[in-house]
């Protein structure tokens, strides 16, 4: 239904003429008698009848007005709520990774129920491939997503990321084990006989293990999977392996952090939503807070 010929109605009902309301919306009498006819035709009725040289509405005319002016208060409202210049207020929902939820999604969460309290988010813990395919599917609004320098994601022409924060990697040893000096692949050449953990639901950090592993001569034996980063260590201290780790991470007693350089291993995260969304008031303001809250 066309808001606009609901105007039109309601505006017939209001000034009574279709003159005057020719007047008062700035177009002719012929096109008020036009979308008239149109409205009528959509809602299968007769809208107005002949009163002498003039028009008034039938009974289901003053009933459809009377809704019409309803439904065009609705549509400012909404237009007004969701305008770019609007006060943030909805539901967002947002899907992201561990870390991305902890140190930077939950101190926006408490700000928010300060400062907009009318924004609401819901949050889905998802590894990078599981939020982007329920981004995809409109399941959330926006997606807390991450790469490596390298292993960089593919890029998708539907989608709008906004860079986070980066933050470099090390490699995870046991405490006891010489790790040594030199560059990153001298590093993993020293660690070539042992196995390696990797993530059980992104493939992205097994994918740097193996060009780092390759560009040092071996093949990796890449034998376990956890995506807790906390069990990852856990496992590195019970002598199942070795695995990359954050280096700003902590660490735990069993467990030696080795640096690495040339190359560097670096984490990149991403803001992601759909083209065309960020002008949504609750959403752009999330990302904008957590685009702050990286910076900082």
């Amino acid at each position: 239904m066309d808001t606009r010929r609901l105007q039109i109605l309601a505006e017939l009902s209001r000034l009574g003429s279709m003159r005057a309301v020719a007047d008062v919306l700035g177009i002719t009498t012929s096109t008020v008698s036009q979308q008239i006819a149109a409205l009528a035709r959509d809602m299968d009725t007769a809208l107005i009848e002949p009163a002498g040289r003039l028009v008034r509405l039938t009974p289901a005319g003053r009933r459809l007005a009377e809704h019409a002016v309803t439904i065009i208060a609705a549509v400012e409202t909404a237009r007004r709520d969701l305008g770019p210049g609007a006060e943030p207020n909805g539901t967002l929902r947002v899907a992201g990774f561990a870390t991305a939820i902890r140190g930077y999604l939950l101190p926006v969460v408490i700000d928010l129920a300060a400062t907009s309290p009318q924004v609401h988010v819901l949050i889905r813990e998802h590894e990078p491939a599981e939020s982007l395919e329920l981004l995809a599917t409109d399941q959330v609004d926006l997606a807390l997503t991450y790469d490596y320098n390298l292993a960089p994601a593919a890029e998708d022409p539907t989608v709008s990321a906004t860079p986070l924060w980066t933050a470099r990697w090390g490699l995870g040893v046991p405490a006891d084990a010489e790790p040594g000096e030199g560059t990153t692949l001298d590093v993993f050449a020293r660690f070539r006989a042992h196995d390696w953990i990797v993530n059980s639901r992104n493939t992205a950090d097994e994918k740097v293990i193996r060009t780092l592993a390759s560009m040092a001569g071996f093949h990796p034996r890449v034998t376990h999977q956890a995506d807790s980063l906390d069990l990852v260590q856990e496992m590195i201290v019970a002598g199942l392996g070795v695995g990359l780790l954050p280096v700003d991470f902590p660490t735990l007693p069993g467990v030696r952090l080795v640096p690495l350089a040339a190359p560097d291993v670096e984490l990149r995260a991403y803001a992601v939503v759909r083209h065309g969304r960020l002008g949504w008031p609750p959403l752009a303001l999330v990302t904008d807070l957590l685009s702050a809250a990286a910076s900082r």
